[in-house]
């Protein structure tokens, strides 16, 4: 392994739990009582499309650079203030960087609410770079943020361990030949046992990362 690519909410954050109030709260304040399931649709889907998806399925009566907006705006100030880091993240972010072994990256999170809530955690500079699906205009059901972060990286595939909570963007890793690694998320525990089968490691928490640098 010569490298590692992050993904940010439910592996390096522990902010899926903000993302389930974030949509409920936004459709509520639209007259919408959310449906259930919501928020595991919408975590598939980039932002764009998400936001183009509430506007059709829902009705409202708004543009999706509007919806846009207010999600992030309702997101905006748990990432200043409140979400923390998942267990065992400094743990491996500490022996990577002994290791000079580089990361980064890979989020569908909107750019200012990652950049908020690395400077306050303090780990901004851990990573090469931060790449957003929005600024790849595509998400992770596609390999084209892993395939652009492996070229930014300098390695193949083969070279990188992509470390994720959602079984959807493990399978698209996979599928693209990066070694995988599965992250326990509480929101997603329905998909836990399949995330062990088909991930080349796993762990309850992001520290059983470290066995795989030793």
């Amino acid at each position: 392994m010569q490298a590692v690519i992050f993904d940010l909410d439910g592996t390096l954050l522990d902010s899926m739990g903000v993302w389930e109030q974030v949509d409920q709260r936004f459709l509520r304040e639209n007259g919408v009582l959310p449906p259930a399931g919501i928020s595991d649709r919408l975590k598939q889907m980039g932002i764009q499309e998400a936001a183009q998806y509430l506007v059709d399925a829902f009705s409202l009566p708004m543009t999706p650079r509007q919806v846009i907006d207010r999600i992030e705006a309702l997101a905006a100030e748990e990432y200043r203030l409140r979400i923390p880091l998942k267990p065992g993240v400094l743990p491996v972010l500490d022996a990577l960087e002994q290791r000079g072994i580089p990361c980064c990256i890979a989020t569908a999170t909107y750019d200012s609410l990652v950049e908020a809530a690395l400077e306050r955690l303090g780990i901004a500079k851990r990573f090469r770079f931060v790449l957003t699906c929005s600024q790849v205009g595509s998400t992770k059901a596609k390999p084209d943020i892993y395939l652009e972060c492996a070229r930014r990286l300098g390695y193949a595939p083969g070279e990188i361990l992509v470390a994720e909570d959602a079984l959807h963007a493990i399978e698209t890793a996979n599928g693209a030949g990066f070694f995988t690694f599965g992250v326990y998320e509480p929101t997603a525990a329905a998909d836990w046992q399949q995330i062990r089968q088909i991930s080349g490691g796993w762990g309850m928490e992001l520290g059983k990362l470290l066995d795989y640098l030793t």
